[in-house]
């Protein structure tokens, strides 16, 4: 029970993790006309957001704390 009541507490800080990162002030700052390797900053930092709260939502749920 305790294990459960442990990974809730962290999705929850996951997610607020990811709204952090998603709000408007965070976006306007990779909103700009800069690219890397041809992929706009703003793509690669959305996607880059995205791959970092997939991680650790996986991470959170599959580790052996149960």
């Amino acid at each position: 029970m305790r294990g459960s009541l442990l990974t809730r507490q962290r999705l929850v800080g996951v997610f607020l993790i990811g709204v952090v990162l998603l709000l408007s002030p965070a976006l306007s700052l990779f909103d700009r006309a800069d690219e890397l390797a041809g992929i706009p900053l703003s793509y690669l930092y959305l996607f880059g957001v995205w791959l970092l709260l997939v991680v650790l939502a996986a991470v959170t749920v599959e580790s052996g704390d149960s």
